[in-house]
Protein backbone atom coordinates (compact mmCIF):
# COMPACT_ATOMS: atom_id res chain seq x y z
CA UNK A 1 0.00 0.00 0.00
CA UNK A 2 2.56 2.30 1.00
CA UNK A 3 4.69 1.62 -2.50
CA UNK A 4 1.85 2.52 -4.25
CA UNK A 5 1.02 5.71 -2.73
CA UNK A 6 4.90 6.61 -3.12
CA UNK A 7 4.26 5.76 -6.78
CA UNK A 8 1.51 7.70 -6.91
CA UNK A 9 3.14 10.84 -5.67
CA UNK A 10 6.33 10.33 -7.72
CA UNK A 11 3.73 10.33 -10.85
CA UNK A 12 2.24 13.51 -9.47
CA UNK A 13 5.41 15.33 -8.45
CA UNK A 14 7.17 14.20 -11.93
CA UNK A 15 3.90 15.94 -13.78
CA UNK A 16 4.23 19.22 -11.95
CA UNK A 17 8.10 18.90 -12.89
CA UNK A 18 6.43 18.70 -16.32
CA UNK A 19 4.32 21.85 -16.39
CA UNK A 20 6.75 23.77 -15.14
CA UNK A 21 9.66 23.44 -17.55
CA UNK A 22 7.10 23.18 -20.01
CA UNK A 23 5.64 26.91 -18.83
CA UNK A 24 6.37 29.32 -21.08
CA UNK A 25 9.24 31.86 -19.84
CA UNK A 26 8.57 35.15 -18.68
CA UNK A 27 8.48 38.37 -21.13
CA UNK A 28 11.78 40.33 -19.95
CA UNK A 29 10.61 43.66 -18.97
CA UNK A 30 12.44 46.05 -21.32
CA UNK A 31 12.60 49.90 -21.17
CA UNK A 32 13.93 51.59 -24.58
CA UNK A 33 14.88 54.95 -24.16
CA UNK A 34 15.71 57.00 -27.41
CA UNK A 35 15.57 60.52 -28.21
CA UNK A 36 17.70 63.54 -29.61
CA UNK A 37 19.72 64.34 -32.87
CA UNK A 38 21.68 62.22 -35.56
CA UNK A 39 20.12 59.55 -36.11
CA UNK A 40 17.13 57.79 -37.27
CA UNK A 41 15.17 56.33 -33.91
CA UNK A 42 12.06 55.29 -35.07
CA UNK A 43 13.61 52.61 -37.63
CA UNK A 44 16.10 51.89 -34.81
CA UNK A 45 13.84 51.25 -32.52
CA UNK A 46 11.89 48.97 -34.44
CA UNK A 47 14.71 46.96 -35.65
CA UNK A 48 16.15 46.21 -32.18
CA UNK A 49 13.19 45.58 -30.70
CA UNK A 50 11.91 42.78 -33.32
CA UNK A 51 15.50 41.29 -32.72
CA UNK A 52 15.30 40.83 -29.35
CA UNK A 53 11.87 39.08 -30.06
CA UNK A 54 13.33 36.98 -31.81
CA UNK A 55 15.67 35.46 -28.57
CA UNK A 56 13.56 36.21 -25.59
CA UNK A 57 9.69 37.10 -24.70
CA UNK A 58 10.14 40.68 -24.22
CA UNK A 59 7.18 43.28 -23.19
CA UNK A 60 8.15 46.29 -23.99
CA UNK A 61 8.26 50.07 -23.44
CA UNK A 62 9.77 52.71 -26.01
CA UNK A 63 10.44 56.59 -24.48
CA UNK A 64 11.21 58.56 -27.11
CA UNK A 65 11.19 62.00 -25.89
CA UNK A 66 13.26 65.60 -26.40
CA UNK A 67 13.10 66.27 -29.65
CA UNK A 68 15.71 66.08 -32.35
CA UNK A 69 18.23 68.52 -30.86
CA UNK A 70 21.63 68.43 -28.76
CA UNK A 71 19.79 69.51 -25.01
CA UNK A 72 16.82 68.35 -23.31
CA UNK A 73 15.55 66.93 -19.84
CA UNK A 74 13.04 64.09 -21.02
CA UNK A 75 10.11 63.75 -18.79
CA UNK A 76 10.52 60.45 -18.07
CA UNK A 77 13.46 61.22 -15.36
CA UNK A 78 12.17 63.51 -13.23
CA UNK A 79 10.26 60.50 -11.94
CA UNK A 80 12.63 59.51 -9.54
CA UNK A 81 11.25 55.73 -9.76
CA UNK A 82 11.45 55.77 -13.62
CA UNK A 83 13.17 52.89 -13.89
CA UNK A 84 11.20 50.27 -11.41
CA UNK A 85 10.13 46.82 -12.53
CA UNK A 86 12.56 46.83 -15.06
CA UNK A 87 14.23 43.86 -15.99
CA UNK A 88 17.04 46.37 -18.15
CA UNK A 89 17.09 50.42 -19.63
CA UNK A 90 18.35 50.57 -23.09
CA UNK A 91 19.94 54.12 -23.58
CA UNK A 92 19.74 54.94 -27.39
CA UNK A 93 19.59 58.70 -26.93
CA UNK A 94 21.93 61.30 -28.40
CA UNK A 95 21.73 64.77 -25.93
CA UNK A 96 25.85 66.10 -25.88
CA UNK A 97 25.32 69.52 -24.15
CA UNK A 98 22.76 68.75 -21.25
CA UNK A 99 24.62 69.22 -18.43
CA UNK A 100 22.84 69.70 -15.05
CA UNK A 101 23.92 66.99 -12.64
CA UNK A 102 21.24 66.41 -10.49
CA UNK A 103 19.28 65.13 -13.95
CA UNK A 104 22.31 63.18 -14.53
CA UNK A 105 22.68 61.59 -11.36
CA UNK A 106 18.80 61.06 -11.35
CA UNK A 107 19.63 58.58 -14.08
CA UNK A 108 22.73 56.97 -12.64
CA UNK A 109 21.69 56.73 -9.75
CA UNK A 110 18.71 53.71 -10.51
CA UNK A 111 21.86 52.13 -12.37
CA UNK A 112 24.05 51.95 -9.52
CA UNK A 113 21.31 50.71 -7.03
CA UNK A 114 20.96 47.37 -9.84
CA UNK A 115 19.05 47.90 -12.92
CA UNK A 116 20.53 46.83 -15.84
CA UNK A 117 21.81 48.32 -18.56
CA UNK A 118 22.77 48.46 -22.25
CA UNK A 119 24.14 51.87 -24.11
CA UNK A 120 24.01 52.08 -28.05
CA UNK A 121 26.27 54.35 -30.15
CA UNK A 122 25.65 58.11 -29.26
CA UNK A 123 24.61 57.19 -25.66
CA UNK A 124 28.43 57.75 -24.90
CA UNK A 125 28.44 61.16 -26.38
CA UNK A 126 25.43 62.08 -24.18
CA UNK A 127 25.87 64.83 -21.47
CA UNK A 128 29.47 65.00 -23.06
CA UNK A 129 29.22 68.64 -22.10
CA UNK A 130 29.09 67.66 -18.25
CA UNK A 131 31.47 68.65 -15.90
CA UNK A 132 30.83 65.65 -13.61
CA UNK A 133 31.73 61.72 -14.45
CA UNK A 134 29.29 60.15 -13.32
CA UNK A 135 27.39 59.38 -16.92
CA UNK A 136 30.86 58.42 -18.02
CA UNK A 137 31.62 55.91 -15.27
CA UNK A 138 27.90 54.53 -15.82
CA UNK A 139 29.18 53.67 -19.23
CA UNK A 140 32.28 51.79 -18.68
CA UNK A 141 34.36 54.54 -21.03
CA UNK A 142 34.78 57.99 -21.68
CA UNK A 143 34.39 59.03 -24.86
CA UNK A 144 33.77 63.14 -26.70
CA UNK A 145 34.15 62.28 -30.64
CA UNK A 146 34.45 60.11 -33.31
CA UNK A 147 36.37 59.28 -36.73
CA UNK A 148 34.82 59.31 -39.81
CA UNK A 149 32.27 56.93 -41.36
CA UNK A 150 33.36 54.10 -42.93
CA UNK A 151 33.25 50.10 -42.93
CA UNK A 152 35.46 49.08 -39.98
CA UNK A 153 36.41 45.62 -39.33
CA UNK A 154 36.13 44.11 -35.85
CA UNK A 155 38.45 42.66 -33.79
CA UNK A 156 37.34 39.97 -31.14
CA UNK A 157 39.07 40.43 -28.00
CA UNK A 158 36.91 38.00 -26.23
CA UNK A 159 36.03 35.35 -29.08
CA UNK A 160 34.45 33.11 -26.37
CA UNK A 161 32.02 35.30 -24.62
CA UNK A 162 28.60 34.52 -24.83
CA UNK A 163 27.19 37.78 -26.02
CA UNK A 164 29.44 37.59 -29.20
CA UNK A 165 28.55 34.00 -30.57
CA UNK A 166 27.79 34.29 -34.19
CA UNK A 167 29.89 37.20 -34.80
CA UNK A 168 32.61 35.84 -37.36
CA UNK A 169 36.40 36.75 -36.83
CA UNK A 170 36.61 38.71 -39.60
CA UNK A 171 33.20 40.87 -39.54
CA UNK A 172 33.14 44.31 -41.06
CA UNK A 173 30.71 47.07 -40.36
CA UNK A 174 28.30 48.63 -42.33
CA UNK A 175 28.94 52.13 -42.79
CA UNK A 176 29.34 53.59 -39.56
CA UNK A 177 31.36 55.93 -37.20
CA UNK A 178 34.83 54.92 -35.13
CA UNK A 179 33.96 56.75 -31.65
CA UNK A 180 37.67 57.62 -30.13
CA UNK A 181 37.55 56.10 -26.56
CA UNK A 182 39.62 58.59 -24.17
CA UNK A 183 39.23 56.45 -20.93
CA UNK A 184 38.21 52.88 -20.07
CA UNK A 185 36.86 53.25 -16.70
CA UNK A 186 38.51 50.27 -14.29
CA UNK A 187 36.41 46.98 -14.53
CA UNK A 188 35.59 47.52 -17.96
CA UNK A 189 36.51 44.25 -20.55
CA UNK A 190 36.20 45.10 -23.85
CA UNK A 191 34.63 42.39 -25.85
CA UNK A 192 35.65 43.81 -29.80
CA UNK A 193 37.47 46.37 -30.81
CA UNK A 194 38.35 48.08 -33.77
CA UNK A 195 41.56 50.28 -35.54
CA UNK A 196 41.29 54.14 -36.12
CA UNK A 197 41.75 54.96 -39.89
CA UNK A 198 43.09 57.81 -38.49
CA UNK A 199 45.42 57.65 -35.84
CA UNK A 200 45.96 53.56 -36.57
CA UNK A 201 45.37 53.49 -32.70
CA UNK A 202 42.60 50.29 -31.63
CA UNK A 203 39.87 51.33 -29.54
CA UNK A 204 37.39 49.18 -27.86
CA UNK A 205 33.64 48.70 -29.91
CA UNK A 206 31.96 46.50 -27.24
CA UNK A 207 32.37 45.57 -23.87
CA UNK A 208 30.89 44.57 -19.94
CA UNK A 209 31.33 46.08 -16.95
CA UNK A 210 29.44 46.20 -14.04
CA UNK A 211 28.50 49.87 -12.23
CA UNK A 212 27.47 49.16 -8.74
CA UNK A 213 25.14 46.33 -8.69
CA UNK A 214 24.18 46.46 -12.18
CA UNK A 215 25.68 44.82 -15.30
CA UNK A 216 26.00 47.26 -18.13
CA UNK A 217 26.47 46.00 -22.20
CA UNK A 218 27.58 48.74 -24.10
CA UNK A 219 28.64 49.48 -27.59
CA UNK A 220 29.66 52.28 -30.02
CA UNK A 221 29.10 50.78 -33.21
CA UNK A 222 24.71 51.73 -34.42
CA UNK A 223 24.87 55.12 -36.19
CA UNK A 224 23.41 54.00 -40.09
CA UNK A 225 19.81 52.79 -40.69
CA UNK A 226 21.98 49.73 -42.47
CA UNK A 227 23.92 49.18 -39.64
CA UNK A 228 20.94 48.26 -37.87
CA UNK A 229 20.05 46.25 -40.78
CA UNK A 230 22.96 44.32 -40.24
CA UNK A 231 22.02 40.57 -38.85
CA UNK A 232 25.49 40.73 -37.10
CA UNK A 233 25.24 43.87 -35.28
CA UNK A 234 21.45 42.95 -34.12
CA UNK A 235 22.91 39.46 -32.82
CA UNK A 236 25.16 40.85 -30.51
CA UNK A 237 23.30 43.88 -29.28
CA UNK A 238 20.36 41.58 -28.24
CA UNK A 239 22.80 39.25 -27.02
CA UNK A 240 24.29 41.58 -24.87
CA UNK A 241 20.54 42.97 -23.99
CA UNK A 242 20.16 39.61 -22.49
CA UNK A 243 23.15 39.26 -20.81
CA UNK A 244 22.96 42.44 -18.70
CA UNK A 245 18.79 41.19 -17.80
CA UNK A 246 20.86 37.89 -16.62
CA UNK A 247 19.10 35.80 -19.12
CA UNK A 248 21.72 34.74 -21.35
CA UNK A 249 21.59 30.84 -20.98
CA UNK A 250 24.46 29.89 -23.13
Amino acid sequence: MISRILALFAALTAGLSLTAADAPAKPLRVLLITGGCCHNYPFQSAQLTNAVQKLAPVEWTVVNEGGNGTRAEIPLYANPNWAKGYDVVIHNECFADTTSPAYIRRITSAHHAGVPAVVIHCAMHTYRATDIDDWREFLGVTSRRHDHQSRYPVHLAQPGNPILKGMPPDWVTPMDELYIIEKVWPGTIPLATSVSEVDGKTYPVAWVHDYGKAHVFGTTYGHSDDTFRDPVFLNYVSRGVLWAAGALKD
